[in-house]
């Protein structure tokens, strides 16, 4: 097998778009911050039983349903499922058709006017932006303006379709990143304390998050999510993309292997999501992670050694250069140290039924298995 064509299987895999995270106001001071811990193992997570298509639709004109602009892929799927499971009618935005659900409404929007589909916005609970081109390019000028454009265009409209309501939603929920802080190997990075970087990526979440603390929406409480890869069941995931890699045997370190990732369980995210909804008292800046990031290195032997893959074959830092230049990506997707912790969600009292990385990816294989 040709370099090129494992470089292809790997990209591939591990395409960004495929995580359920955003790319990437207010710098904050730089400072000391210890290591959050959690004790304890995995809590058992609640059952939850699904709804038919017509106890949905009938819930579907209650105003306590969500609006997810930009919801099409993994992340607002997942988060779709998690919420009509508990009753709450999901409204999903999107510039294409799609098939009729017995778990979702779809209605049309272009994300940069106002429209009919600003009528649903009226006395909804929440509001969740996931809108935004994929990071998966090259990061020319051409590129560059459309992650830029899809991101500040989508959350301008939103703010104005918020500002025209009577009764507007009671929380917005707007895509952030974890991305925002600087490539950290020497300390965690957490709301208070983090240090934001000065690249690209970094400028595109701070420009992000200004049009978003600037939107003119008093009654609507505001909460950018600063969110890492968010792993879970089910297709177009990044659990679905490092276990594909995994299985080839590419799975082995990612650079010098010493970047950290940070990441956070799917039902994790729901129940943070969730949280975030009742604690009226939480608002800006929220990091969406485990208290646990990994270097790269144990991050990958730990995957492996779930899937029962002893072989993990090494990426070095000028063999990811190479296939990102031929499949038109960018290595800092991989090789960015993300240290990020969740000090504000921690502080208020939320508890992470998957704290550490072992045991996610053990209830994760668990739960594809018997699916």
């Amino acid at each position: 097998m040709t370099f090129r064509r494992l470089s292809s299987l790997f990209y591939k895999g591990l395409r960004p778009d495929r995580w359920g995270v955003a790319p990437e106001a207010f710098a904050t001071a730089p400072g000391k911050a210890e290591p959050y811990r959690t004790s304890g193992a995995a809590q058992p997570r609640e059952s939850t039983p699904k709804l038919s298509g017509s106890t949905f639709f009938m819930n579907s004109a209650t105003n306590n349903k969500i609006i997810i602009p930009g919801g099409a892929g993994y992340l607002g799927q997942t988060l779709a499922q998690y919420f009509t499971q508990r009753k709450t009618p999901v409204v999903m935005l999107s510039r294409q058709s799609h098939p009729a659900s017995e778990f979702v409404r779809y209605v049309h929007w272009d994300g940069e006017t106002l429209g009919a589909w600003a009528e649903e916005f009226e006395a909804a609970a929440a509001v969740i932006n996931l809108a935004g081109r994929s990071v998966n390019c090259r990061y020319n000028d051409a590129n560059k303006r459309a992650i830029y454009e899809s991101r500040l265009k989508s959350t301008q409209v939103l703010g104005e379709a918020i500002a025209h309501c009577a009764t507007p939603p009671k929380v917005w929920f707007n895509s952030s990143s974890a991305t925002i802080y600087r490539h950290a190997e020497d300390r965690p990075m957490d709301e208070a304390t983090g240090e934001f970087g000065q690249d690209f990526s970094v400028d595109v979440v701070q420009q992000w998050e200004r049009v978003f603390n600037e939107a003119p929406t008093p009654q609507t409480r505001k909460v950018a999510l600063r969110a890492a890869m968010v792993f879970g069941v089910g297709k177009g995931g990044v659990f679905e993309a490092f276990h594909n890699i995994i299985k080839l045997g590419l799975g082995g370190t990612l650079g010098d292997g010493r970047q950290f990732v940070s990441w956070v369980h799917a039902e994790d995210f729901c129940r943070a999501i969730e949280w975030l909804m009742q604690h009226e008292e939480l608002d800006g800046a929220v990091n969406v992670s485990v208290p646990n990031p990994l270097p790269n290195a144990e991050f990958m032997r730990l995957f492996r050694q779930a899937c029962e893959q002893p072989i993990g074959l090494p990426a070095t830092k000028w063999m990811l250069e190479i296939g990102a230049y031929f499949l038109q990506t960018e290595t800092e997707l991989l090789l960015k140290s993300r240290r990020v912790v969740p000090g504000r969600l921690l502080a208020s009292g939320f508890h992470f039924q998957f704290p550490h990385f072992a045991a996610a990816i053990q209830d994760i294989l668990q739960a594809e298995r018997g699916s």
